[in-house]
This record gives structure tokens, C-alpha cells and sequence, in this order.
């Protein structure tokens, strides 16, 4: 299989946003009608024709990335404006009815349906994905494993989907147990080897699992056609503060791996176990549980241990100039994207976290 060149530690994000009437806060399926009016090939549709996203092109560090995410959604606000629409960053709607929501009439998006039923059309969630090049292609799966040790302080720091269906879940991340109910999303198999991995997706194409590569869905995946690993844990952020310090912590991540394998050390990795656990618990109460952090189950409070991780990346941050980003993750822990949602309907009812939300999108 080719692994397209690519410079390393280059990033690109895709945004997934979802598209609100501003009276009522309800979804609304109008993506391509404001995808015509930006007019660019970086404003692109999705699985819902209430969704939008806003995909970077390749940068050598996180500022440019959210640059370009910032010139996109001021494009995005004034198309949507003009047409009495707004945009909001969420892993999932609050209130809105998923039965309600439209498929866009593309063939694998139609696929996800068919196949899936009522599991596949509850899929009413959006998130951030984050692309990070990797120039080895051995070095790929290695890191991989160094970003799933890693994913329970990128999903804590996303968590914006505590809400379904106009209840309160008691989940910090109910789209993270949404997405990981079809067989091709969630964590990915065991793999040792580049090897690995092409044999897996010679099976699954074999056996109809999947029709291309693109339908893996899993949480972190190889992107050989960019040469990239894909990051796509995170749930839908809300504004450009948060997407910084997401995009910041994955970029860092994987240079961290990369030069532990340039210097013959084992990147960061731990047990599959304890992967699934870290995940789930993030899933679920956010920074406010102990992560496992070691292969022998020891565990550290969530946000000391998030305080340490970024000490220990503050070098490789400032070599690929992100510091600042970085450090933003320490804002966010005490008040997490789920935390402002539920500050914010307890104080202005359904239609205040969408207004809030609003608000967030356009800082």
C-alpha cells in the first residue's frame, strides 16, 4: 500500500459543525445550501445535511491550522447568516430529535444507514479530527499506540456531549458511546506492524466489512493517502480555543513518539485493557475520575495527571511553537466544554446552551 510523502508533524483539522435555527435552537438540514454560498472546497457536507465542515489545509503548526479555521468561519457565519442559519461546535444536540434528521444522499453515507438501521441513523454527532504527517511509515502503527495511551486526556479535554434527546445522560461524551457502536468505529484492532495493518484491511475489504479504507471509522486511524495519522477521538468543540489546545496535544503527542523511535526507546504505550478503561472513563465523567497509567493499573487523578503530561511535552510544544495552545488545555480542565453546557442550562434553559454555544463559536 503507498503512504503518501508528507513532511513531518504537518497538521490539518476538519471541524464537523452543526447547523441550528437561531429562533428555536432546533437542527436544521440546510448544509448545502450554505456550503454553495462559501464556495470553497475546504466547507464540505457530511453524513447529515445539518452538518458542515471546515477542513484546513496542510500547516507546519497548529497557529496556521486555526488561522485557516478562523478565515473559514467567519465565511461560514456570513453565508449562514444570510440565509437565517447559524453554527454551532458540539459532540451532540441537546435537545433535537435524531429521528428527524436527514442522511445525506451520498453512496457510503447511505451505506452506514442501510446496513445499520436505526444504530447507523442515530449517528447525530459531530467531532474534530486532527491530521498529523508522519514521514516513516513504520513509525505510523508505533505511534499510534503512543496516541491511544494518550486517549483519555484528549477526550476529557473535547467532552461536549452530555446531553440526548433533551435529557441529561450522565455522560460527559455521549457520542463517544454513539460512534463506537458500529463494528468499523472505535478503537482499532491489535497492530504491531504496518504489515499488520494491511492485512487487516485486505480481510475487511475481502469480507465486505468495509468497501475503501476511508469506512474505518476508528478512533485514531493511519490516513495513507496524506500520509498522516488521523486523530479522531475528540467530540465536536465549540470554539477555536478549544480545537487549539486539541490540535496542540495530538501534534506533540506524536512527536513525542517519533523521536522516541528515531532514538531506539519505546514510544509511550499501554495495555489494551487500559486503553478501553482510560476511554470509557473520560466517556464518562470527564477529567473528574483517575486515569490508569501504567501497565501494573496505577492510577493518577485526571487533571494532575493532564498538568504532568503537558509539563513533560512543554520542549517538543515549543520546538513546534504550540506552547501557548498547549498550556490552554489547563483552562479547560476545571471547565470543560460539557461543564459549560450544563452551567449554561441551568441557567438559561434549553435555548441558553444553544445561545451559549453560539456565543463560543464566534470567540
Amino acid at each position: 500500500m503507498d503512504f503518501a510523502p508528507t513532511e513531518r508533524t504537518t497538521i490539518g483539522i476538519e471541524w464537523e459543525l452543526a447547523l441550528v435555527d437561531p429562533a428555536s435552537g432546533d437542527l436544521t438540514g440546510r448544509a448545502n445550501e450554505i456550503i454553495a454560498e462559501v464556495a470553497d472546497p475546504r466547507c464540505v457536507g457530511e453524513f447529515l445535511t445539518n452538518t458542515v465542515e471546515l477542513v484546513t489545509k496542510v500547516h507546519h503548526n497548529v497557529h496556521g491550522a486555526i488561522e485557516d479555521l478562523r478565515e473559514l468561519r467567519g465565511r461560514l457565519t456570513a453565508a449562514a447568516a444570510q440565509s437565517g442559519v447559524a453554527a454551532i461546535g458540539v459532540g451532540t444536540h441537546p435537545f433535537a430529535d435524531w429521528k428527524l434528521q436527514t442522511v445525506t444522499p451520498a453512496e457510503r453515507y447511505l451505506r452506514v444507514t442501510d446496513r445499520s438501521r436505526d444504530w447507523g441513523r442515530q449517528l447525530s454527532i459531530w467531532g474534530v479530527h486532527v491530521h498529523v504527517g508522519i514521514p516513516e511509515r513504520d513509525h505510523v502503527i508505533p505511534t499510534m499506540h503512543a496516541v491511544l495511551a494518550n486517549v483519555q486526556w484528549l477526550l476529557a479535554l473535547s467532552v461536549s456531549s452530555p446531553y440526548w434527546d433533551g435529557h441529561d445522560t450522565g455522560w460527559a461524551s455521549h457520542r463517544t458511546m454513539l460512534f463506537q457502536q458500529l463494528p468499523t468505529g472505535g478503537l482499532p484492532p491489535g497492530l504491531e506492524t504496518w504489515a499488520d495493518y494491511e492485512r487487516t484491511l485486505e480481510g475487511m475489504l475481502k469480507g465486505e466489512v468495509v468497501l475503501d479504507p476511508l469506512e474505518l471509522r476508528w478512533d485514531v486511524r493511519p490516513a495513507p493517502q496524506f500520509g498522516t495519522l488521523e486523530v479522531r477521538i475528540a467530540d465536536g468543540l465549540p470554539s477555536l480555543f478549544d480545537v487549539g489546545a486539541n490540535a496542540a496535544f495530538t501534534q506533540c503527542v506524536v512527536e513525542e513518539s517519533m523521536r522516541a523511535l528515531e532514538e531506539g526507546r519505546q514510544p509511550m504505550r499501554l495495555p489494551d485493557w487500559a486503553v478501553r478503561e482510560n476511554k470509557f472513563r473520560a466517556a464518562r465523567w470527564g477529567f473528574d475520575t483517575k486515569f490508569i497509567t501504567s501497565a501494573d493499573g496505577a492510577q493518577e487523578s485526571g487533571r494532575e495527571s493532564l498538568a504532568r503530561r503537558i509539563d513533560e511535552l512543554m520542549p517538543i510544544a515549543e520546538d513546534l511553537g504550540c506552547e501557548g495552545e498547549l498550556v490552554a488545555a489547563l483552562a479547560i480542565v476545571d471547565n470543560t466544554p460539557a461543564d459549560r453546557m450544563r452551567a449554561a442550562l441551568r441557567t438559561g434553559g434549553k435555548v441558553g446552551v444553544i445561545d451559549s454555544l453560539r456565543a463560543e463559536f464566534l470567540r
